[in-house]
């Protein structure tokens, strides 16, 4: 069975939406208030977590290869309409929001998906609320060896900022972000619809009405990437304590030196040893934006790891 597509008229750039649309819906966070969205449908519940900077509706691609099954995506604290408390942002506050929504949800044995920073949200959350997931499929997760968090920690942040904290945060519409990023690395290696939907759901109108401002504010987004350090990254003893399958997807490793390439993997190679049940797929192929750059793939990931 194919999803229903449709060509949106009212576009001001090519756009393929979805006829099957998500219901919108906040719940309870860890002390705060989660947007997420709801896909009617059957079978196992199919669980979505996105990246730092992205937002919920970066799944819809996904989705669409997922016709007929029940999924749910969050926007992340701090992400899309999601709360945004100020900083700090360390990153067990995102797996504590996660197996809080689950709960209240009350899911039983879902499939957990989580891209990037989103995969280390779903890690925690299944060791903090066993039996929600029965497996993760972690797509070029955030997590690295505990020697990799302990260094950080040593060397700490002070006088730092992250590039994240200078990128552009007003835009005139939807379509200008669509424009400007179109053909440009590594938004030139996502699927046309992707890219899309990242721009249409990661702006909010701006304040002062002029224009539209992003989802995830520029200096929150920086604040994600510096809470990742030390403690608030390491998850090795919640890692070895799963007993449940667990797939890693890599993309395609790092080459040279430079730490600050975004678009190789960020994932600890022996990631998948570490787990009870794990399975490591390398995907050299593809950069770390697997899932914009091949959804079917990661639909297909998602079908067989729900057998």
């Amino acid at each position: 069975m194919k999803p229903l597509l449709a060509v949106d008229p009212s576009a001001a750039y090519p756009k393929i939406i979805c006829m099957i649309q998500p219901v919108s819906r906040r719940l309870k966070g860890d002390g705060l208030e989660i947007q997420v969205y709801e896909w009617p449908g059957e079978g196992p519940t199919v669980f979505l977590a996105h990246a730092t900077g992205f937002h919920a509706r970066c799944w819809d691609v996904v989705v669409d290869r997922l016709p007929g099954r029940h999924v749910v995506a969050i926007d992340m604290r701090g992400h899309g309409l999601s709360d945004k408390p100020e900083p700090p942002y360390p990153w067990k506050s995102f797996g504590r929001d996660v197996a809080s929504v689950i709960r209240e949800l009350r899911l039983r044995d879902a499939i957990a998906v989580g891209h990037s920073k989103g995969g280390h949200a779903v890690t925690y959350a299944a060791a903090l609320a066993p039996g929600a997931f029965a497996s993760l499929l972690l797509v070029d997760p955030v997590i690295m060896s505990s020697d990799t968090y302990r260094r950080s920690a040593e060397e700490g942040t002070a006088g730092g900022q992250h590039f994240a904290a200078r990128r552009r945060d007003r835009w005139a519409s939807p379509g200008e972000m669509f424009n400007r990023f179109d053909g440009r690395f590594p938004y030139s290696t996502w699927q046309p619809a992707a890219l899309c939907d990242y721009c249409d759901y990661g702006l909010l109108p701006a304040p002062d009405g002029e224009g539209f401002v992003l989802a995830c504010p520029p200096r929150i987004e920086a604040a994600v990437y510096m809470g990742s350090s030390g403690e608030h990254g390491d998850i090795s003893d919640e890692i070895a304590e799963l007993d449940i399958p667990v797939r890693v997807l890599r993309a395609r490793q790092r080459s040279g030196a430079s730490s600050g390439d975004f678009s190789a993997s960020p994932t600890d190679p022996g990631l998948a040893g570490r787990f009870r049940h794990g399975e490591d797929v390398l995907l050299p192929h593809l950069t770390h934006f697997v899932p914009m750059e091949d959804p079917a793939l990661v639909a297909w990931h998602i079908r067989d790891i729900s057998r």
